[in-house]
């Protein structure tokens, strides 16, 4: 019922998740990062622990230990799905045996995608493709959107889309972006806009002034 992304920006380190869902508030439990280690996302019947667990990991384990690790503590993991990259650009993902079809995950450098009850692969190949496809011609964060509103154009959700968010952490422990569209007809229309509003204009210029460490 969920598709995402999870990647880590080769030109800054930041890490970032991309997400949209049929239901609502996807941006509460599914997008998770941690600055200087990785980013997460967890979905099907969600576990975030699988997602808290995996990147405390991270700062001595690559990302397919550490993620296999955190399944190992979950005893319905055939139930779960999850997708990880880690601060060596390492990346991994899980579909349990029991996530709903058509389900699945692609793993690639420094990226990783995956979704359930998906209309079909295509959503999550072309979510892979957009990703790379603009990387080198866009913000970071405007190429992780590019990769879900390509695979809502391949289906996305066999549901329809309700919630969508976008979360990027570069060098600071808060976020540069957390942005979650929790309820709406058109939510990535609607994250587009909150994207733009927090790229450009008032905000973007009161959050240069935030401190730093």
């Amino acid at each position: 019922m969920t598709f995402s992304i999870v990647a880590r920006d080769p030109k800054t380190g930041a890490f970032g998740v991309a997400t949209a869902t049929a239901g609502p508030m996807v941006g509460a439990l599914v997008p998770h990062t941690r600055r200087g280690l990785g980013a997460a996302a967890t979905q099907a019947m969600t576990n975030p622990y699988l997602a808290i667990d995996a990147l405390a990991l991270l700062d001595r384990e690559p990302a397919a230990v550490a993620l296999q690790s955190a399944l190992e503590r979950d005893a319905e993991a055939q139930r779960r799905q999850v997708i990880l990259v880690d601060h060596r650009g390492g990346s991994d993902g899980w579909t349990g045996s029991q996530c709903v079809a058509h389900a699945g995950h692609r793993i690639g450098a420094g990226m990783a995608v995956a979704g359930n009850m998906l209309a079909g692969p295509a959503v999550l190949d072309n979510m892979l493709a957009a990703y790379r496809k603009t990387l080198d011609s866009v913000d970071f964060s405007a190429a992780l959107l590019a990769a879900l509103v390509a695979g809502a154009e391949a289906g996305g959700d066999s549901r329809g889309m309700g919630s969508a968010a976008l979360r990027v952490q570069g060098d600071q422990e808060f976020c540069d972006l957390d942005l979650r569209v929790d309820s709406a007809d058109a939510p990535l229309a609607e994250l587009a806009r909150l994207l733009e509003a927090a790229t450009s204009g008032p905000y973007a210029a009161f959050f240069a002034t935030v401190p730093r460490r």
